[in-house]
């Protein structure tokens, strides 16, 4: 079966056939590094790791960009409101670009803290002004961009197809979804630069053929698109007819408008091109039944949950648990079934580790586990069906657990079902090697230990059962199989 997925721009589940046969070109929206993302935000980055990871899984050579934001995206959807980064620089007291490191570093020590594959850019707006203003350019050649009173905005007018992602073509759109902007041909023009008669006091400006001025928040993302996927520019010069199709551009649903409606418009009017073939739009996350507000005092931010005892891979596994397009209730109690999920398969896969004997090859537990990795990618290719992947992956370790429990499980069909199991961390990326790390003991436990298989070999059971009930009042539960002595922690 090939990949499905849900196209936004057509609204329609589609096979996914990438522009160049085997490579895929993705961008992501990255975040606006004037603050900690929170796990919302991460909801959507990790949406797009696990695309990534499912593709290379299937054998396609993935190149991913995703940017980050440290100038020129508004308090306000529209054209109003201040610099998300100038912000919060005067509330701190720092300089913008100081804010922007800050808050990029901790991101990325987030992004590691799930695992997630670091992209292969990550390039920053205030490192492609340049490519922005080429773009610019071309825009103004063509018709599609006007100055006004030192200010670049983009004429939505001037290109037909504008709402066709959305649905909010000009005629649906009212006067009151942006600033009225008297230097505006139409309401619904968006800025392409900010020059000086647009916040003056913004303290991140470049030169440009306008006067000095920043890049409008929509720009910077098709500059970056253009810039690190396609052979669009030449030694910093553009050529608009290099421009390439790229396959997969993702982003929370609160980008479908207006930021991502205003890159197609950019993007295709100066490209004259497609700009993006499938889009793909993960639901929003909800916190406690609720939406997400720091007035609710309901934010959760990745640092903070590790702080409080949740492991990075409960929290991976709760993000993907659900399928994209629906929203995910985002709960503590979620977390912890989350990590009881989890549990499962390492007690499952520790169990397996520990076997030693040379039982018969159960045949059923090998079908069902041979048959795990195909409905996985049945389930994913529909679309990311995420939940009926995990379905498969259960029904796995039930089957293995009740081979456990009959003993009849030997030494490899336990290292062939333990290695089934870690392909599967190259899609959902929960379940690393390192589950199976030998676990340092207190010298004390590792000395009971010894006695009670000592006791057991000299059949002397009241001191094996002393022993083992003492083991438990230090949390070591211990089981004997025909393979030997095997713990765990309780």
């Amino acid at each position: 079966m090939s990949l499905k997925i849900y196209n936004s721009l057509t609204n329609k589940v589609e096979d996914f056939v990438p522009v160049i046969p085997n490579k895929v070109r993705m961008y992501h929206c990255g975040p606006t590094v004037y603050g900690f993302a929170s796990i919302g935000n991460f909801k959507s980055f990790i949406f797009a790791d696990l695309i990534r990871r499912f593709l290379e899984f299937k054998g396609f050579e993935v190149t991913q960009v995703m940017n980050i934001t440290d100038v020129g995206h508004l308090t306000d959807d529209g054209d109003d409101g201040d610099d998300k980064l100038e912000v919060a620089a005067k509330k701190e007291k720092k300089h913008p670009l100081e804010i922007a490191k800050f808050y990029t570093d901790a991101f990325n020590k987030d992004w590691d803290t799930l695992r997630m594959l670091h992209p292969n850019f990550q390039p920053k707006a205030t490192e492609t002004v340049d490519e922005i203003i080429e773009l610019i350019k071309v825009l103004l050649e063509k018709g599609h961009a006007y100055e006004s009173n030192g200010n670049i905005y983009f004429d939505v007018k001037s290109f037909s197809d504008y709402g066709k992602l959305s649905g909010n073509s000009l005629e649906k759109l009212t006067k009151n979804r942006v600033e009225i902007d008297a230097n505006k041909k139409n309401p619904n023009d968006f800025v392409l630069w900010f020059g000086n008669s647009k916040f003056e006091n913004h303290i991140l400006k470049w030169n440009s053929p306008w006067g000095e001025g920043y890049p409008g928040w929509h720009m910077e993302c098709s500059a970056m698109c253009a810039k690190f996927l396609t052979p669009a520019f030449e030694n910093g010069k553009l050529n608009p007819e290099l421009f390439e199709t790229i396959d997969i551009h993702t982003g929370g649903e609160d980008n479908k408008f207006p930021h991502h409606e205003c890159e197609i418009a950019q993007s295709e009017g100066a490209f004259e091109k497609q700009y993006v073939k499938y889009w793909m739009h993960p639901a929003f996350l909800q916190i406690e039944g609720g939406k997400m507000s720091k007035s609710k005092g309901n934010v959760y931010y990745v640092f903070e949950l590790i702080k409080e005892g949740f492991s990075w891979r409960a929290i991976r596994y709760l993000l993907i648990s659900a399928h994209y397009r629906q929203s995910l209730n985002f709960t503590k109690e979620g977390l912890r079934a989350a990590q009881n999920s989890l549990d499962r398969i390492d007690e499952m896969l520790r169990k397996l580790n520990n076997i030693r004997n040379d039982a018969p090859y159960d045949e059923q537990v090998s079908l069902v586990v041979n048959e795990m990795l195909v409905v996985v990618e049945r389930e994913m290719d529909n679309d990311l069906n995420v939940s009926g992947a995990f379905g498969a992956m259960f029904e796995s370790v039930k089957a293995v657990n009740i081979g456990l429990q009959k003993e009849t499980i030997g030494e490899n069909q336990a290292q062939e079902i333990i290695n089934k199991f870690f392909e599967l961390d190259s899609i959902f990326g929960f379940l690393p090697k390192e589950i199976l790390d030998e676990e340092e003991l207190e010298p004390e436990i590792v000395d009971l230990l010894e006695q009670r298989v000592k006791a057991r070999a000299q059949k002397d059971w009241t001191t094996s059962d002393a022993l083992r009930d003492k083991l438990k009042e230090k949390g070591i539960l211990v089981k004997d199989t025909s393979s030997g002595q095997e713990w765990s922690k309780a």
